[in-house]
């Protein structure tokens, strides 16, 4: 059995961590040092969504961004639904999953580093054998934990994931910290983990481009009609703002936001206006009420694609707030953005220490 290959598991503590993101900025460097790197995600977790439930995606967008060929490529044993717990606690679905882990991931060597994303926190899988920890152990694996950062708390959860983990734990990389933040996680927080036998990799501060989501997401998630511009969906929104005040104190907030949605009734014509006027990459106007044509031909001039709900505001809101809090990383700008941030602040060369690798060896 070839042993040559290293395996690296990327997990988090809590689902919506940006493991993703990790895994392509972690890439792009490593295929800078020359390391033969391959991509697997054994368990992948089914979305539900408006649409019916669907496999999350990351798995063909990672595969396309890095330009990996099918040799680089270990298929996906499991994608967790409930119909498959289902199954699996009424003994129906007897599979041995770790059997295949090890069929399909040791036993046909894939270059020199294989890169495993584990399921959307520690315990995701363990019904089925492919909890990260049952996968390290299976592929005598390391483990790089991706946390977000919330506050000096977050040294709670990265303690107990070092208990669970053990030795296999390589190490961390913390992330979306605050700016104003971050000089007190990276000398009490960085200095207290590494005293505690946790290799911190990466300290990397907050980006509103990684937490943004397209107007298309937008337009899904909210089921709303495109009243112009459905060329401009690709957009990124960075935040929300919602137009319910007098216009002038619209005005005012609305230049404090960048790259923003703004939420307001269809009826408010002046706020619709005033956002027109400020960086808004687009407009959602509640009630189902159509906006006069001079807004929608300003909006076609400058490119703002404006969408109907026939949602209330609140709702409306509450929907935009839960799409930026799942947010994925499927746009080439955040690749670049998160390869960038990767480049300054991850170690690279303490990990491919601990992993064993060359750089060297591998460009050679």
């Amino acid at each position: 059995m070839p042993t040559s290959v290293k395996y690296l598991l990327i997990g988090s503590v809590e689902t919506y961590s940006g493991k993703s993101a990790t895994v392509l900025g972690l890439s792009h460097q490593l295929k800078q040092q020359g390391i033969d790197i391959a991509y697997g995600k054994p368990l992948d977790v089914c979305l539900h969504t408006s649409y019916g439930t669907v496999a999350d995606g990351d798995v063909q967008f990672i595969t396309e961004s890095l330009k990996l060929t099918e040799n680089r490529v270990a298929p996906t044993l499991l994608a967790l639904d409930e119909i498959k717990v289902q199954k699996r606690l009424r003994g129906e679905d007897k599979t041995n999953y770790q059997q295949s882990l090890v069929q399909q991931y040791l036993q046909i060597p894939r270059g020199d580093l294989m890169l495993l994303e584990g399921g959307g926190d520690l315990d995701a899988g363990n019904l089925f054998g492919l909890s990260l920890a049952q996968m390290a152990e299976v592929l005598d694996g390391g483990v790089l934990l991706v946390h977000r950062y919330n506050s000096l708390l977050s040294v709670e959860a990265l303690l107990s994931a070092k208990q669970r983990i053990g030795d296999r734990l390589l190490g961390v990389v913390i992330n979306e910290i605050p700016l104003e933040q971050l000089e007190t996680a990276n000398h009490l927080l960085r200095q207290f983990l590494e005293e505690q036998g946790i290799p911190v990799l990466a300290m990397l501060p907050k980006s509103d481009l990684l937490r943004s989501v397209s107007v298309r997401e937008l337009v899904k998630q909210l089921k709303a009609e495109v009243l112009c511009r459905s060329d401009r969906l690709d957009l990124l929104v960075e935040r929300l703002a919602i137009g319910a005040m007098n216009v002038n104190s619209a005005v005012k907030y609305f230049r404090k936001r960048r790259n923003k949605a703004v939420v307001t009734g269809g009826d408010r014509v002046e706020i619709q206006q005033a956002a027109l006027e400020t960086s808004t990459q687009c407009l959602i106007l509640t009630g189902q009420l159509p906006p006069p044509s001079f807004i929608l031909s300003r909006a076609e001039e400058l490119e703002i694609p404006i969408l109907s709900v026939d949602l209330d505001t609140l709702t409306t809101v509450e929907i935009v707030d839960r799409t930026f809090g799942q947010v994925r990383i499927h746009e080439p700008l955040k690749v670049d953005c998160m390869s960038q941030l990767m480049s300054e602040y991850f170690d690279i060369n303490r990990l491919l220490s601990q992993l064993g690798l060359n750089p060297a060896a591998s460009l050679s």
